[in-house]
């Protein structure tokens, strides 16, 4: 099963799957002399961790990571770091019960029709967002990396909610706060009304989706290659990786499609010596290439797959139609664990181009 990998200088390579015995990671082109402990990488896995309120999965995971090799006296020596975390709380029954009963939404009948049928359908294996959990091991020192050499900081927020949005772009005191509801918004009216909304599907056996806003500052100009290694090809990439994503966006992103060039260019001008736009259109990105502002990016996630209701099928083996409703223990909105995996793979990608462009070197 090839795919399993991401980046060039920094890469990144993902094992396990969800009900197997563990999840884990190998980040292999960090530089050398980054001190590095399981104290670096455990709060982010925190945030992401499932059972942590009612609106996310009550799969009760610790997630304590074990950093295996690629550290000496607690700094990166340069090989490459292996990480893991174990699943303790896996319960593949209901699958099992279902296994041949193609789920809507789900990568069931793709993964049977590229493998044969030999691929781990329990918690939807190698395709489950449990994967994420290595995302982020990986991202965390990425993220520390780019803190640390570059001053570079990326937040991420849930933006919206199923039809309910944050109002106007979050102040920094806001941003500071995601933390402290359940949803992840900066927006406290939004967060109450968001998690009314998550609950209620909860109830009726259904799932919705909505949108992570990332911003990341501190990124030099000149970051990126041009063409098919941009920096909006690349992070769209990553997105990518991340299982219910279906869309990204850039700055204005479509709804500057609906403008004109007047509205929509950046005017220059120089602030303290620098070269700066007066707004941000273009999502700090221009020609694939950073230009010193803000990078913005919107990231779509679709309503959850497994959803408590009846819905028709058909059986893979025997192809008859079939009637389907889903077991087990599911996210009813995936969206408020999502922000520190969005953050952990805008690190990666961003502490890659970094070290291939020359802005970071192999020794800190």
């Amino acid at each position: 099963m090839s795919g399993s990998s991401i980046g060039g200088r920094l890469v990144l390579t993902s094992f396990g799957e969800s009900h197997g015995r563990c999840v884990g990671a190998v980040l292999d082109g960090c530089p050398a002399g980054l001190r590095l402990s399981e104290r670096d990488i455990q709060p982010m896995l925190d945030l992401r961790r499932p059972g942590q309120s009612a609106v996310t999965t009550q799969r009760k995971e610790a997630d304590c990571v074990e950093v295996l090799s690629g550290t000496f006296r607690g700094r990166t020596t340069g090989a490459p770091i292996a990480m893991l975390v174990w699943n303790k709380d896996a319960d593949p029954s209901s699958y099992d019960r279902m296994e041949r009963l193609l789920r809507p939404g789900h990568a069931d009948h793709t993964a049977l029709v590229k493998y044969g049928g030999h691929a781990d359908h329990r918690g939807g294996g190698r395709f489950s967002g449990r994967l994420t959990a290595t995302h982020v091991m990986g991202g965390a020192i990425a993220r520390k990396l780019l803190d640390v050499a570059l001053g570079v900081k990326t937040v991420s927020y849930t933006a919206q909610i199923g039809g309910v949005e944050i109002g106007g772009e979050p102040t920094p005191r806001a941003l500071a706060s995601i933390y402290r509801n359940d949803v992840r918004c900066p927006d406290a009216g939004a967060a109450r009304r968001m998690r009314e909304l998550v609950l209620s599907a909860r109830r009726a056996g259904d799932s919705l989706g909505g949108i992570v806003r990332s911003v990341t500052t501190g990124v030099p100009a000149g970051l990126g290659e041009p063409l098919f290694s941009s920096v909006e090809s690349e992070l769209a990439r990553a997105m990518f990786s991340i299982p219910s994503v279906k869309g990204v966006e850039f700055g204005s992103g479509f709804a500057g499609a609906a403008g004109s060039g007047s509205q929509n260019n950046d005017v220059y001008e120089v602030r303290r010596s620098r070269i700066v736009t007066r707004t941000n259109n273009a999502g700090g990105i221009l020609g694939g290439i950073s230009n010193g502002m803000p990078i913005t990016m919107n990231v779509a996630f679709k309503p959850v797959s497994s959803i408590g209701m009846d819905q028709p099928t058909v059986n893979a083996r025997t192809r008859r139609p079939a009637v389907l409703r889903v077991r087990g223990r599911h996210d009813p909105c995936v969206v408020p664990r999502a922000p520190p995996v969005v953050d952990a793979l805008v690190s990666l990608v961003l502490a890659d181009l970094a070290l291939v462009g020359g802005f970071v070197g192999p020794v800190l």
